[in-house]
Order: structure tokens, then sequence, then C-alpha cells
């Protein structure tokens, strides 16, 4: 391996220790590690992030190891995108890890390879490793281009990071201006990202990854997605763990790195983000409700305002 790698860590031990093995079997060269602190209140979180950290502490191969760690907790939200801000003012790439994201061996050559393709494409902004939808019908090529962001297990470039808005302070125009029906081909996929960026902008969740989603589709990015799944999400308790566990746990597979086949052109698959939208979001009546009843409130807030 040629390209760095940052691990993001915090109190789970038994996850970390299972993602660092696959990191030392592909030997990074350089590793970055950003931990959050401890929860004041939170008993035992202190010897949790302790053990945490031990466990990153066994480097046994040639590499340099930078930490980005905090005394204090900082949440979600704030410690990884002050994390990933470090992370690209010392490297120009990486490849990100969560501590419950673990990967199948070849995600770390597939990433790298299209880190190195897709370098200068400003219309690319990132790879990613998992694909929910195990394999993707019909699918040819090694990968196809996407609008959904998932970073469970992804990589990017300083050149694509510096365009993160943590803020998402431009939401309220784009939001008034449709422009998210320009961009999904499925009223309940917009329907649903609109609902999702509300949530990140309203700060009714505590989490960066919306963030960057929304950075991303407002800079006319893409993701690369590969054929096949490359990342188990093993942490059924943590911040990105819902009450439904169905996306966590996924198998793995081998993709050919060596004779890696590309799409012709650079642009998203509809099919695959119609299908994986259906599979990851469950379109039903109480999301449609849910989106509506969050339109209604917002005209109403737009009317008072002007009264």
């Amino acid at each position: 391996m040629k390209t760095p790698v940052a691990f993001l860590i915090f109190n789970r031990p038994d996850t970390t220790e299972q993602v660092f093995a696959a990191i030392r079997q592909a030997r990074p060269p350089v590793l970055l590690i950003v931990a959050d602190g401890p929860r004041a209140d939170r008993p035992g979180d202190a010897a949790q992030c302790a053990a945490t950290r031990a466990i990153v502490e066994q480097v046994d191969w040639p590499c340099t190891v930078l930490k980005n760690y905090t005394d204090v907790n900082l949440g979600c939200k704030q410690r990884i995108a002050s994390g990933l801000d470090w992370v690209f003012r010392e490297v120009e790439a990486a490849i990100i890890l969560e501590d419950d994201c673990l990967p199948h061996p070849s995600f770390f050559p597939f990433c790298e390879r299209l880190l190195e393709r897709y370098r200068d494409d400003e219309r690319v902004m990132m790879i990613g490793g998992t694909n929910f939808l195990l394999e993707t019908p019909g699918l040819v090529e090694s990968y196809c281009f996407s609008r959904c962001f998932s970073i469970w297990g992804w990589a990017t470039w300083r050149r694509a990071w510096q365009h993160y808005d943590l803020e998402m302070e431009q939401w309220p125009r784009l939001r008034q201006e449709h422009q998210l029906k320009a961009l999904y081909s499925q009223p309940f996929m917009w329907r649903h990202m609109t609902a999702m960026i509300d949530d990140g902008y309203q700060k009714r969740i505590n989490t960066w990854d919306i963030q960057w989603s929304y950075s991303c589709l407002f800079n006319n990015g893409l993701s690369v997605v590969p054929r096949v799944n490359l990342i188990s999400n093993i942490g059924l308790v943590g911040t990105h763990t819902s009450g439904d566990p169905s996306n966590h746990m996924l198998p793995v597979a081998q993709i050919e790195t060596e004779n890696l086949r590309h799409p012709d052109m650079v642009c998203p698959n509809h099919g695959f983000d119609d299908l994986m939208f259906r599979k990851m979001m469950k379109p039903t009546v109480l999301g449609f409700v849910r989106w509506f009843y969050f339109a209604l409130r917002k005209r109403f807030e737009r009317i008072l305002e002007r009264l």
C-alpha cells in the first residue's frame, strides 16, 4: 500500500480490534488515528476509551503513526468533522474507516487504484466500499457511480473534502428552490434526502455524514460504488445504529483489483440508486406523512415570516 489510512475510534475495543486487524493486514505506510474522549456522564467511558486506544498502539509494521486525540468528548458531529479536517491537512488522500466498519482485504487496493484514477476528476467526490445490494444486478463493470454517499468504509481527497460544509448554510434556499428534485429519479428518493438534510440542518441529529452527502450533492459530486459489497458494519450499538439492524453484518465479497473494468462514462447509475434507496429507505406511507408534515410546517413558518 501507498495510501494513508485514517482510523476513527471512540470507546468500542471489541469492534476496534477487528478493524485494526484488517488494517494491520493491509500495512498502510501512514496511519492517522482520530479518537474522541470519554463522556463525563457515562461511568466506564474513560476505561473503554483507554482500552480502545491501547489496541491501536500495537502497530508492528513500518508505519508513520499520527494521532489526533481529545481528552473531552466532542460528540460524533464535531469529533469526526474536526478529525477529518486534521487528516486532510496532513495528507492529500486517505482511506477512512470507522471502528465498526470491517473491510474485505480487497477494499484497500480497490480504493487505492481508484483514488489514483480519479485524483484530479472533480466529478468524483469519494470512493465507497459499501454496496447495500450486495451485488449490483446487470452491472458488468467493476463499479458504478451513484448519488448515495455511504461512509461505511470510504476514501477521498483533500480537493473533495475542502467542499465540506458542516453548517449547510445554503440549505434553506436550496430547499425552497426544490433543487433535490433534479438529482433523483423517484419522488420518494428526494423526499427522503430532503427530510434527512432537514434533520441535519435543524440539529435534530448529532452527526457529520448528512453534511458530507449535502456537500457532495450540491457540488455535482458522485460516489463510486463497488459491484460487490466490501464492508460489513459490525457495530450493533453505536452512532450510526438505529432500531433497524438489517443493513449491518452484511456479507462481503472479493473484487478483482488487478484488472478493474471501468465505466465508459462518469454519470450516476439511476438504476442502482433506485434499487438501493428502495432497499435502504423502505419507502412507506409513514415516511411520506413525515415528509409532508415537515413540508407543511416549513411553509407555515415562511407565511409567518411574511406577516
